[in-house]
């Protein structure tokens, strides 16, 4: 039986701090059942977030350089190192209770990546894999999308960040992943103009659906707003 996923794209630029723990408490209310399973899309300003294990090293540049150009540093409590979320950039934050969608950590991350290797292949004829020694889906010899994830309380939190129109740019300034000898690309880079936003967020909402076997119900952000109750997200 298919099972309904309740899918918000959140309007413009959301705070990295304010979608965490707009998050936080979703994973509380899935774990009390008191929502169904949620997928956030969104984009975030310019900033590097640092999984639970990173190695500071990976950031290139000081604090005071990065934050000239208008680029915060935050450490999560994801999976990973450290990588860069910005505007162009998709963020996809499904808050799933692994348990009742019959799911292990490992298959669950192998899905997320399938959503872009299925997704790049049927709408765009572009071939994507996945890197026996590294988490993500790849182009040629660079990363597309990143995964990290967390799952708290037998639910799952943070997720993917696919590379649409990103500034690729930003990534010279740490090393992706604590990766060193691959690069980092994007739809615009390979296709070599910009894709609307709103094509992807759709397309993506498309696949994740097919691939977890979800049945998508779109919201408003107003919407869940009002589901979670407006003061604990503002």
């Amino acid at each position: 039986m298919t099972k309904s996923i309740i899918v918000t794209v959140l309007p413009g630029l959301t705070d990295y701090q304010d979608s965490l723990k707009l998050q936080k408490t979703l994973v509380t209310l899935r774990k009390q059942s008191k929502i169904q399973d949620i997928l956030l899309l969104l984009e975030h300003p310019p900033i590097l977030t640092l999984g639970k294990n990173a190695d500071d090293t990976h950031i290139l540049y000081s604090a005071e350089t990065l934050a000239n150009q208008g680029i915060k540093i935050y450490k999560s409590d994801r999976g990973g190192n450290v990588t860069y979320h910005g505007p162009g950039q998709i963020v996809g934050y499904p808050i799933l209770n692994i348990k009742e969608n019959n799911l292990k950590v490992k298959k669950y991350i192998w899905l997320l990546e399938q959503v872009f290797i299925d997704m790049l292949a049927a709408e765009f004829s572009v071939q994507a894999y996945r890197e026996p020694n590294y988490r993500g889906v790849w182009v040629e010899d660079n990363k597309i999308t990143d995964i990290g994830c967390a799952v708290k309380y037998g639910i799952t939190m943070h997720g993917f960040a696919f590379n649409v129109n990103t500034n690729l740019d930003h990534f010279r300034l740490i090393n992706p992943c604590g990766i060193t000898e691959k690069g980092i690309t994007s739809l615009k880079t390979i296709l070599g103009q910009s894709v609307e936003l709103e094509l992807i967020n759709n397309l993506i909402i498309k696949y994740f659906s097919m691939c977890f076997d979800k049945q998508p119900q779109a919201i408003m952000y107003q919407e869940l707003q009002k589901l979670v109750g407006v003061e604990q997200i503002e």
